[in-house]
């Protein structure tokens, strides 16, 4: 009997970072979708299934804080990782509270990922306030 595979919503703009997620992520056993953006990942969820979304926290539109957001109330059982090549601003930081399992800036090594997304399936990781 074959278990099933974990599933991640990868969450990036740059299409480039999102391949590259998706190869590494599936050599590491789990099933991957996609979003290009904050409105995608929520019609994405809203039609599929995945436990974990890793999450862009700078991109058009829908960024990483109101996506999260949304998803604390539309999806709740999805974790959430942060991932940013931008240090969290005071601005960013004023807009609420977000509660994620982690948060990685960029670059980072797939490993990295790999360990907080295991450890937010297995239940070990705490959600933690990411900003404040």
């Amino acid at each position: 009997m074959q278990l099933a595979r974990p599933t991640v919503l990868v969450v990036d703009d740059e299409p480039n970072q999102r391949r590259v997620l998706r190869i590494g992520l599936e050599e590491a056993g789990f099933d991957v979708l996609e979003a290009a953006d904050g409105r995608e990942a929520l019609e994405v969820l809203d039609t599929s299934s995945a436990q974990v979304a890793v999450v862009d926290l700078m991109m058009p539109d829908i960024d990483g804080v109101e996506l999260t957001q949304r998803l604390r109330f539309r999806h709740p059982d999805v974790r959430v990782v942060l991932t940013s090549a931008y240090h969290l601003n005071p601005r960013q930081m004023e807009r609420g509270r977000l509660e994620v399992v982690g948060f990685l800036p960029k670059p980072f090594e797939l490993s990295q990922l790999v360990a907080m997304l295991r450890s937010a399936l297995d239940g070990s990781a705490e959600r933690v306030v990411a900003i404040r």
